[in-house]
């Protein structure tokens, strides 16, 4: 697929449980790869393949870069978080002059938001058990 001669620019991303590990080939067609299939082919939903190309539309480089990523972990929203994460990262070591659109867009920020863990005495985070008065 991609030769590892080839010049690339890395970024890590994450979004809940998701971890994305993203390359920017430059002078390319435009093309996404997510573990190895296409992004038509790997999400379904037109909102995920909106949110992954978000950076990309916003330094205009939509059909310049080529994009290969791996990504684990989660579910497929939080991939997509994930894999957004880690393009806008890895633009910003194409060109740092990138770092102010994509820090207005909060493509930079990494979201805290995880899942809340399950306390004792309750049945999840914050569901206790039903009270009964008999």
């Amino acid at each position: 697929m991609y030769e590892s001669k080839k010049k690339y620019f890395y970024g890590t991303g994450r979004r809940k449980s998701s971890i994305a590990r993203v390359r920017v080939y430059e002078n390319g067609t435009g093309s996404i790869i997510i573990n190895g299939r296409d992004i038509n082919d790997y999400f379904g939903l037109e909102t995920l393949k909106l949110v992954v190309r978000q950076p990309l539309v916003t330094t205009e480089l939509v059909d310049k870069v080529d994009v290969v990523v791996s990504v684990c972990g989660g579910g497929v929203s939080g991939q997509a978080g994930a894999i957004r994460h880690g393009i806008a990262r890895a633009l910003l070591t194409v060109n740092p002059e990138f770092r102010a659109s994509l820090k207005a867009a909060g493509f930079l920020t990494r979201d805290p938001r995880m899942k809340e863990r399950k306390k004792y005495g309750l049945k999840a985070a914050r569901r206790a058990p039903q009270f009964s008065k008999r």
